[in-house]
């Protein structure tokens, strides 16, 4: 069942959700609102020329700390400390980066200009974050999500050399603020580095934790 949000703030239970997810339609991307959605497991995702979507899969793609996966060739790269990390340093030009670099097999991008302000403004406030690896003291790759708990948020992540944004996943995983990165829905590369599905109801009960 599909819920059409109005001004007041609020989210219809997660539960109701669609088969693939989709929650409700509407609102807004203030600050208030996109706290609200990211505490209780759910996030937007919408094109350019849509309304804003919202979703809560009943199937959640995480990736626990403890279980992430690191490739001998990956291994090789730290080791040989090919990258240098930062946290919170430029979280615009890594949202940036996430809206437009370009992906193989993916046509346009889901990060909107109302979207790219909304989590620049989250993240002035205090409330989402950037993870930013170089090379050479250059930008080559990141993610930014919103924390929650021991739990971080994943929304985007970009690579402009090989295993860029997989420097950034780790440091994530080893940095021992977090328990979780939510990965929100699949993707070949996740799962190569150890996420895996779990239910939206598990999900939850570790968000209220």
């Amino acid at each position: 069942m599909l819920f059409k949000l109005d001004e007041r703030l609020i989210f219809p239970d997660p539960a109701l959700a669609e088969p693939e997810g989709l929650l409700a339609i509407g609102g807004d991307l203030s600050t208030p609102r996109l706290l609200l959605a990211y505490q209780s497991g759910i996030f937007p995702w919408y094109s350019e020329d849509d309304p804003i979507l919202w979703y809560s899969p009943h199937e959640r793609f995480v990736l626990y700390a403890d279980e992430v996966l690191i490739s001998r060739s990956m291994q090789k790269a730290l080791r040989k400390k090919q990258f240098t990390t930062t946290t919170n340093t430029c979280f615009e030009a890594v949202i940036t980066a996430c809206a437009t670099v370009e992906r193989p097999g993916q046509d346009g991008t889901w990060i909107t200009n109302d979207m790219q302000q909304a989590y620049i403004k989250l993240h002035n406030e205090g409330y989402a974050h950037s993870v930013e690896v170089w090379q050479d003291s250059e930008l080559v790759g990141g993610i930014y999500g919103v924390p929650v708990g021991r739990i971080f948020c994943g929304e985007s992540m970009f690579s402009k050399v090989s295993n860029a944004s997989k420097a950034a996943l780790i440091w994530l995983c080893q940095c021992g603020d977090y328990d979780l990165i939510d990965c929100q829905v699949y993707t070949d590369h996740l799962a190569s580095m150890g996420a895996r599905m779990i239910s939206q109801k598990d999900f939850l009960v570790m968000l209220q934790k």
